[in-house]
């Protein structure tokens, strides 16, 4: 899912006067995401659209401007259910509730920095093991429909590319035809997808189609780099498989976003409510004839919520209605989200609105407003609705209505403070923790890809007091002073916040100390932009004009 965002660069840049200013560098990470997610338990043929298995009538392939699975005409009810925001002790709970939802199709992302969290270091178990969560929709009887990437957008960390990506140098070209991204789209898909090809459903699997990146029509037009995933993906899956693209169902972002020909089939995705047949009229010009079986693959159930905003809600009889719609008209479609899920440990993403500093971090929720809730829960007006819908396109009959997942009470839990964070520099100053620079560097260049960074440096200052100012900063920063970093915790004194998208110099009082004052900066990762066409925008060798997610790359203490 994408849309509607831009994105950033943060830095800040110095009006000092005659200060000393070294910075020392503080490794902090609340959350070790290496040790929590193991802890938890093509088109087909360019000439015929035909993907046949190698032993008899099984299929899936386009056809007279229809979808045909198993020689039978074959209308597509899926939803997005995304493995690496359930855990995978839920899994089969929630993919039968999708069942029950009426739906016969899963589509999911693969998120790239989810499994290389860094270079060559492949996870494919625990919640990234995406095979078993693949098998075991096809056990539970769906069909897939696979975001292979490398771009997802989904409201993830940086659209899913991995963080370390930043900081190679010279500074890569996201999402182009880049050789150097390519190189590494290269590798990352020789790794991903020799796993997919037993799960084709040419091969006996359940996967049915393969999405070569994301809405790309709203971000660029690079069809070298289109192209050179498509040859990708028809090296390692070969020629039989559907691969398609998804882009809004508009003539601009379908001119940039689409592969003309039979090599790729093109899905649109619109807001819910809109007329669809003019729409799918419009697809068919981007798909040769009678290779255009109409396909919303992102219908949206609900919304995005932001930070700060009140949470999403969309009607329920006028979703259902909307989808009923496109049903009627033999048109295939997706819900986005079925189930929206959590956005684990630091992976929630951000977007933009109409310029760069108007930064708005997405919730570690993504419920979604969707039909199955965060929580598993079905009993409500929009599961009923959609579901009345789907019955009534389904072939056969539903499972029976779920009911919401038992709740386990656990009483109260007494919490007792141990140490504050700042406690623990003492701690924390050690050769390992600690980095000590001339200016600033960003977050990704020391290999801290998530969570904390605090920047610490000294100043002498004057009885008439400072102003400290950090003119960007991505994406907040909490500003405290003391006499010593040797002090106890006593002595250090919060002056408060600067934050991205409220930027503002802070007052900085007069202390008596015996020598010069220290100034810690403790900046927050709230999440890389996902989405929007400063998603890549880092000028090479330039920390004035760095990335979106760089800490504050100069700081100014005024008198």
């Amino acid at each position: 899912m994408s849309k509607r965002r831009t994105v950033g660069s943060a830095c800040a840049r110095a009006m000092a006067s005659s200060w000393s200013f070294k910075l020392l560098l503080v490794l902090l990470s609340i959350v070790s995401l290496a040790s929590f997610f193991p802890a938890l338990p093509a088109l087909s043929s360019p000439r015929s659209h035909h993907s046949k298995s190698e032993g008899g009538d099984r299929g899936f392939w386009i056809a007279d401007d229809k979808f045909w699975k198993d020689g039978q005409p074959f209308q597509i009810i899926g939803g997005d259910l995304h493995y690496f925001r359930v855990v995978p002790q839920y899994w089969k709970d929630r993919l039968l509730r999708a069942k029950a939802l009426g739906l016969n199709t899963i589509q999911t992302y693969v998120p790239w920095n989810l499994h290389e969290p860094s270079p060559e270091k492949w996870v494919f178990d625990g919640m990234a093991d995406i095979e078993s969560f693949l098998r075991l929709a096809q056990e539970l009887g769906f069909l897939v429909m696979l975001r292979a990437g490398p771009y997802i957008c989904g409201e993830w960390d940086l659209g899913g590319f991995p963080a370390w990506l930043l900081n190679i140098e010279p500074a890569l070209k996201l999402r182009s035809s880049d050789p150097s991204f390519l190189r590494l789209v290269d590798k990352w898909w020789g790794v991903l997808l020799p796993k997919i090809l037993p799960l084709l459903y040419n091969k006996g699997g359940p996967i049915i189609m393969v999405q070569v990146e994301n809405e790309f029509g709203s971000y660029g037009d690079d069809q070298p780099y289109l192209r050179h995933l498509v040859a990708l993906a028809r090296r390692y899956l070969g020629n039989e498989i559907i691969l398609y693209t998804t882009d809004g169902g508009s003539r601009d972002l379908l001119d940039k976003g689409t592969i003309r020909g039979e090599e790729v089939y093109s899905a649109v995705d619109f807001s819910t409510g809109d007329d669809p047949w003019p729409i799918f009229q419009l697809q068919k010009k981007y798909n040769s004839r009678g290779k255009s079986p109409p396909l919303i693959a992102e219908f949206y159930t609900g919304w995005l919520t932001h930070w700060g905003e009140r949470i999403a809600e969309t009607d329920a009889n006028f979703t259902a209605a909307a989808l009923e719609k496109i049903l009627s008209l033999n048109a295939s479609a997706v819900l986005y989200m079925a189930h929206g899920g959590t956005n684990f440990g630091f992976f929630s993403g951000a977007n933009t609105g109409d310029n760069e500093t108007d930064y708005k971090a997405d919730l570690t929720s993504y419920d979604y407003d969707a039909p199955i809730k965060e929580s598993g829960d079905v009993e409500n007006l929009k599961f009923e609705a959609l579901r009345n819908v789907s019955q009534k396109y389904s072939r056969g009959s539903l499972p029976p209505f779920p009911s919401n997942n038992e709740r386990t009470r656990y009483g109260p839990v007494k919490v007792s403070k141990v140490s504050s964070l700042l406690e623990l520099l003492h701690v924390l100053r050690d050769p390992m923790g600690v980095i000590e620079r001339d200016q600033p560097v960003p977050m990704e260049s020391i290999g801290q890809l998530y969570g904390f960074l605090l920047y610490t440096s000294e100043y002498s200052q004057k009885k008439t007091g400072s102003i400290i100012s950090i003119p960007k900063v991505h994406d907040r920063a909490q500003v405290f002073i003391q006499c010593s970093l040797n002090d106890n915790e006593r002595s250090l004194r919060f002056i408060g916040a600067i934050e991205r998208w409220s930027n503002r110099e802070l007052a900085v009082p007069y202390i008596k100390c015996s020598s010069n004052v220290s100034v810690l900066v403790l900046v927050e990762n709230m999440g890389r932009l996902n989405y929007g066409p400063y998603i890549h925008d880092r000028k090479v060798h330039s920390l004035i004009d760095g990335f979106h997610v760089f800490i504050p790359t100069k700081m100014a203490l005024l008198n």
